[in-house]
């Protein structure tokens, strides 16, 4: 079977981070093909171990006993870590030099899911995605393994990874609450909390799987965040995206920090010298001054991960980088006050939750008081949902090639266009110093809204009316 044919036939393709699509299109057989396309394409030795993990979605056991099947039809082992964050499988192959594959959907809405896989040094790249696609996979008759048995020792490398590194007691006094929803970091990172010293209370827990989009999070969840800040007065409040590649901190309000603004502060406690971020991240970053260097990249965990190996061949020193969600990358060892941390390029909660509430504790401050200092960037973002990407694509082409069309839509709104941007989407800089940045989620049929304003109202207001001129055209 050719992968490619099978992604034209199926609708599951690789979109910014892995394979995705919908539930009812991702059979046994896609699944088991791409599993095995993707051990073909990297060339796994004979009797290698294969690390495999799932997040909770009612679907994500059965695609993984298909990748199982993948697996030992190739004639290697399954070393399955059961139920864990994506960046702990991650860290877990990267230190035992294993190749892994994750059975997660991450944000995206119920009815989808996802595979992501990596070698034994990290993600996969662009040029492994090319490999893959190009890839002449056989089927057996046989396409799903049952997966019983767990071994702990991935989830238990990646408590010790923080415990490590962070000061014993080092929350302590703090009272957190944690969203738990259907998040797969649920118990581990409770565990961790309470490890560290903080008094830790469980909020919304469910069975029920729930896409939780750190970008564009919904009305819904920011009102709940600050009524239960002020009913158990928390001193921060924190949850995760489904797989916990993403985070969601909010501050002793309810209010939840931006994921960039999160990135900022976490890499600026860390002590970070050159950080790789996407262009629709805060300017505020380069404002700030925190940093020796800052490389602007497309939108996706692969383009951060080149930049940042980029600046390592160049002889930079404690790299980092994170994305508009949250998700951190730590591309180089650090250590502070004698304590180490690894590096893990790859996508990470934890680490920013960590930073942040660290960083505030040893301050003696409210996590709200962190950014006071910082240049007076806000951003805000939103999304249309089922808006197919060649209905992005046509819009941006419009707007980019036609000043006409862009000043029908925005003019009144944000005044005159001064310099466009398409390293990813189109990326409009107004003459006030206003930012809107349109562009098609790589991941689901979504048109996203990033911008940028002196005021979250306004970066707010930019993002809503731009979207609902959209709708309305």
């Amino acid at each position: 079977m050719k992968i490619q044919d099978l992604m034209d036939s199926s609708g599951v393709r690789f979109g910014t981070s892995g394979a995705r699509g919908l539930v009812a299109d991702m059979s046994d057989a896609v699944c088991f093909a791409y599993s095995a396309a993707f051990l073909q394409a990297i060339a796994v030795p004979a009797g290698s171990r294969v690390a495999l993990g799932i997040d909770l979605r009612p679907s994500s056991p059965g695609i993984a006993a298909a990748c199982a099947a993948a697996i030992r039809f190739a004639g290697l082992e399954v070393d399955y870590c059961g139920p864990l964050p994506t960046p702990a499988l991650a860290f877990y192959a990267q230190e035992q030099g294993l190749p892994a594959i994750m059975v997660t959907g991450s944000h995206i809405p119920f009815d989808r899911n996802g595979i992501k896989f990596y070698r034994p040094g990290g993600e996969i790249t662009k040029a492994d995605e090319a490999g893959i696609a190009a890839a002449d996979v056989e089927l057996p008759a046989t396409l799903r393994n049952p997966l019983t048995q767990i071994n702990p020792a991935a989830r238990r490398l990646y408590l010790d990874r923080y415990l490590a590194f962070l000061k014993p007691h080092a929350l302590a006094g703090m009272r957190l609450g944690f969203y738990e929803h259907s998040s797969v970091a649920r118990d581990l990172l409770r565990e961790l909390l309470e490890a560290l010293g903080a008094e830790v209370v469980s909020l919304g827990r469910t069975d029920e799987f729930t896409p939780i989009d750190t970008e564009a999070v919904s009305e819904v969840d920011v009102l709940q965040a600050r009524r239960w800040s002020a009913e158990y007065g928390f001193d921060a409040l924190l949850s995760t995206d489904g797989d916990a590649d993403r985070p969601l901190i909010g501050d002793e309000q309810g209010n939840w920090f931006r994921g960039d603004l999160a990135g900022l502060l976490c890499a600026r406690y860390l002590g970070v010298e050159a950080l790789a971020t996407p262009v629709s991240s805060n300017s505020a970053i380069e404002k700030c001054g925190a940093f020796r260097q800052v490389v602007r990249t497309r939108i996706g965990s692969p383009y951060v991960i080149e930049a940042m190996e980029r600046l390592a061949e160049s002889g930079a020193h404690k790299i980092a980088g994170f994305e508009a969600n949250g998700g951190f990358l730590l591309g180089s060892r650090l250590e502070k006050e004698g304590r180490g941390l690894q590096a893990l390029p790859t996508r990470d909660a934890v680490l920013p939750m960590l930073a942040l509430l660290a960083s505030a504790r040893e301050q003696g401050i409210a996590l709200s008081q962190l950014a006071r200092g910082l240049p007076l960037r806000h951003t805000a973002s939103d999304r249309i949902q089922a808006f197919p990407a060649e209905h992005s694509q046509a819009l941006l082409q419009k707007l980019a090639t036609s000043s006409a069309a862009l000043s029908d839509l925005l003019g009144d709104l944000c005044g005159e266009a001064t310099d466009m941007n398409q390293i990813d989407g189109l990326r409009i800089t107004f003459a006030r110093g206003e930012i809107v940045h349109l562009r098609p989620s790589g991941n689901a049929p979504e048109l996203r809204c990033y911008a940028e304003a002196d005021t979250p109202e306004r970066a707010a207001e930019l993002a809503r009316a731009c979207l609902a001129r959209i709708r309305a055209s």
